[in-house]
């Protein structure tokens, strides 16, 4: 199915960005055409409803969440906390239907499969009682879209930047298990799906193994390139972190927001201005203008490009020394690692209103959501 029959438009803005085989060359032209793009973009109409809603907490390397700050000095925290974020919107496709995307659902239960997290879980002893402390689950998806008034019918389609830790196929369903979202579609970067099926070893350690095997192929929507799902809101190529990352970008009250994961936070977007003097420090001697999450480093360069690209497109938060890219998963401090400071905090955020379906739709769907929202308040004050 092409993209004009779901509504949707090829952007082509970025398809010649990188052609030149001079890197500096590259990041001008990429420069170029974001701000370009982002001047376009501003005039896009707001998204119908945008919420980031706050799910799991993660330990992570310092080393990989900051690449390269901390290779010639000690660190004084190994590990930082990363909070993983569900990001749920309502929009207008340009055939004018109302569409509900959920960008990076983790299926928390089923992504701790992925080799790097479970071989870091097994070192620690005692892991289970430390779990709740160490990893502390906020929310969970269907926790989310309770809270919103949403059941999984109402959703359209999936979206990751890339599938590290990605395990689909309960939300997609199988041959042997039915899809926990029965309309939705993967909309996918065609590199990101056919490298997640034949991994090197450097990347299969943040793959979820079988993720994605037994989906149904009608299920998977692959795009190459960047495209415009809607109104005021694009999934646009970013590559580096992986060859098939893409962001998120969506036109909202506050400008325009970018979500990735290419970087984790205010600081690594903004190393200039960033108050961890490490970090800062760094970027003053070596230039840098963004600091890569280098977890795999498929492709630095590209990395480095795309992350100029996003915070270019995304323009100044309300804080303007750091730009409103509100990533994925997002360094914030966290008791259990005292010593990890970060200079701003992107955070949940939460515009517009969600637009229900009719009353005889809606009354339905009440009555499943506040099902949904006292299983999930049980299981919440069961793992307090």
């Amino acid at each position: 199915m092409d993209l004009q029959t779901l509504g949707m438009k090829t952007i082509n803005d970025f398809d010649n960005v990188r052609q030149s085989p001079l890197p500096q060359e590259r990041l001008n032209a990429a420069y170029t055409q974001a701000s370009a793009f982002r001047e376009r973009f501003m005039d896009e109409p707001a998204v119908q409803f945008y919420q980031s809603a706050d799910m799991v907490r993660v330990p992570y390397p310092t080393w990989y969440a900051y690449s390269g700050v901390y290779t010639q000095s000690a660190y004084k925290f190994p590990y930082l906390h990363i909070l993983n974020r569900l990001f749920i919107i309502q929009y207008y496709d340009f055939s004018d239907k109302l569409k509900i995307l959920l960008f990076s659902p983790s299926d928390i239960e089923a992504d701790r499969e992925t080799p790097f997290f479970k071989r870091l879980t097994s070192k620690m002893p005692n892991w289970s009682p430390l779990e709740n402390m160490v990893a502390p689950i906020i929310r969970d998806v269907a926790g989310a879209l309770a809270e919103v008034g949403l059941v999984p019918e109402d959703v359209d389609y999936i979206s990751y930047d890339h599938l590290h830790t990605q395990d689909i196929r309960r939300w997609l369903g199988t041959k042997d298990n039915a899809a926990y979202f029965p309309n939705a579609k993967l909309l996918v970067h065609e590199q990101e799906w056919q490298n997640t099926s034949a991994l090197l070893p450097i990347q299969a350690d943040w793959y979820c193994p079988n993720g994605i095997d037994g989906v149904d192929a009608n299920k998977i929507i692959k795009f190459t390139g960047s495209i415009q799902l809607g109104k005021g809101l694009a999934l646009v190529h970013t590559p580096g972190h992986t060859e098939g990352n893409h962001s998120l970008v969506a036109r909202v009250p506050d400008g325009i927001r970018v979500t990735s994961e290419n970087g984790v936070g205010a600081d690594a977007y903004a190393p200039m201005n960033s108050k961890v003097n490490a970090i800062r420090r760094y970027a003053q001697q070596t230039g840098m203008d963004v600091i890569l999450n280098g977890n795999t480093l498929e492709g630095s360069n590209d990395q480095y490009i795309s992350m100029v690209m996003e915070k270019t497109i995304a323009g100044p938060s309300k804080n303007p020394d750091f730009p409103n890219c509100a990533s994925s998963s997002e360094a914030t401090p966290y008791w259990l690692f005292a010593g990890h400071k970060v200079s701003h905090l992107i955070g949940e955020a939460k515009f517009g209103h969600l637009q229900k379906k009719s009353a005889e739709g809606y009354s339905a769907q009440n009555r499943s959501v506040q099902t949904s929202a006292t299983k999930n308040s049980a299981v919440q004050k069961e793992s307090a």
